[in-house]
């Protein structure tokens, strides 16, 4: 008997008292690679979804014995607001259609099927359906606890810092990431510190470079009652807040150099002394760092050199989103799913759009990308929404690609090429499992399978 590792995805419930019907209807959805499942009244059809978390879709005939196609999808979607449903009728009239609708349908099909349609309509459908449930499962996850499978990404220089990370993680050593403005080092450094044994306890973020000067000190060590105008009462500060987790430290080089003293003691004694105080404080803290300076800057100019080697214990360097261009490819859909699941409408981008994107700079890395959609969904309120290259173009950085930083793709690129060497890295990544594959490449399995059969893969 064949096996596999692949977890139960989104399945389509066919409701039809015609069982011939129902059975050339599973053939042809089963062939088109979804599950599914037949009930032959609304009676059954009401026993299949209780049964069956992953039903997503069903498609009820209208005209059934006892209980009807609308009485059953009003129970059908008041048992699960979330499912979509879609009404078969050989009456197609519009009063049909919009009585549906109102009911809590999605969509109707006309019988006698024209397949093809059906075919693009489900296609669309479940597409949407399995968006909405990645993105709200990722969401989710990162709420509970940020780890690497949230980050999203293809490319095989992010598989390489990802791999050092967990690494990283699996350690108590300091970890220094270094990257420019935008590429994810915080995300990064929450991933780490999510999959480390410090996961249940604080994880403290401050930025070195916002603190003012005179406050660095008493931000990050705490102070005492009257050890200076206004210290009306003890503080405790950003390390003993983190005691037993993780304190994350942004923008490491801007750190005063007195400051950096006292940073290192706590590093090699695991102790603090807050400000105004006359004893130290034992503290307990992980230090995951970040900065948008190289390493040779830090090393000679911007930190103590006992410090430095403190701090770089572990260093990961996140490459700049323009060197990774199947990352570009994936996260443009990643954004574009999870704004439709914000705004309530479906949103994805042209052939163009992406084109264009995978051309340009990105001076500004993943940020820059995903401000980009946002800016140009905030305005809209077509659904569906196609972001088209002429919206975007006026908002890019000097109004259009950066030819220099364009990746070395060769002059045989093309778009087709592309989508081919993603999906490919995506089953690579994946161990062969499509519908985990599917779900890194933001898209349903039915694209996904169609994408094969195109590309021949």
């Amino acid at each position: 008997m064949k096996t596999t590792t692949e977890s139960p995805g989104p399945s389509i419930l066919v409701v039809d008292d015609d069982q011939a019907l129902a059975s050339t209807l599973k053939d042809f959805l089963k062939r088109e690679g979804y599950s599914v499942e037949v009930a032959l009244s609304g009676a059954e059809a009401l026993a299949v979804q209780a049964s069956n978390p992953h039903i997503a879709l069903a498609l009820v005939d209208l005209v059934m014995p006892v209980m009807g196609g609308l009485a059953l999808t009003e129970e059908l979607r008041r048992r699960d607001p979330e499912l979509t449903v879609v009404i078969m009728t050989g009456y197609a009239t519009i009063e049909t259609a919009v009585d549906a609708i109102k009911r809590g349908a999605e969509d109707y099909v006309t019988k006698p099927f024209d397949f093809e349609g059906v075919r693009k309509k489900l296609g669309r459908l479940m597409e949407v359906v399995e968006l909405r449930e990645r993105v709200a499962q990722l969401e989710k996850n990162l709420e509970r606890h940020p780890c690497f499978e949230n980050i999203v990404s293809l490319s095989a220089s992010m598989e390489r810092v990802l791999e050092r990370s967990r690494m990283a993680a699996g350690t108590d050593a300091s970890v220094l990431l270094l990257g420019e403005t935008g590429t994810g080092k915080e995300m990064l450094a929450r991933a780490i510190h999510a999959a480390s044994a410090r996961a249940r306890m604080p994880f403290v973020a401050v930025n070195s470079g916002a603190l003012p000067r005179e406050l660095v000190e008493s931000e990050l060590f705490g102070f005492r009652k009257g050890a200076f105008t206004g210290a009306y009462a003890d503080a405790p500060g950003i390390f003993s807040a983190a005691s037993g987790g993780t304190v994350f430290l942004d923008e490491l080089g801007e750190m005063p150099k007195d400051v950096q003293v006292k940073l290192l003691r706590v590093l090699q004694e695991k102790e603090l002394r807050p400000v105004g105080g006359t004893r130290t404080v034992p503290v307990d803290v992980r230090i995951v760092a970040a900065t948008n300076r190289t390493l040779g800057e830090l090393r000679s100019t911007l930190l103590r050199e006992d410090l430095y080697f403190r701090i770089a214990t572990i260093v990961v360097e996140v490459p700049p989103l323009r060197t990774r261009p199947e990352d570009i490819l994936v996260l443009s859909r990643h954004f574009a799913a999870r704004l439709s699941r914000r705004y309530g409408r479906e949103i994805a981008l042209s052939r163009p759009a992406i084109e264009l994107l995978l051309a340009y700079g990105f001076p500004g890395n993943v940020r820059e990308l995903e401000n980009l959609m946002e800016s140009v969904a905030a305005v809209s309120a077509d659904n569906p929404q196609t972001i088209t290259d002429k919206e975007l173009k006026p908002m890019l950085v000097g109004g259009a690609p950066a030819a220099s930083a364009q990746p070395n793709l060769g002059d045989s690129f093309s778009m087709e090429q592309m989508e081919r060497l993603t999906i490919q890295q995506a089953l690579r990544v994946s161990g062969g499992n499509r519908t985990k594959a599917a779900g890194l490449l933001g898209i349903s399995r039915d694209t996904l399978y169609r994408k094969l059969r195109q590309y021949q893969i």
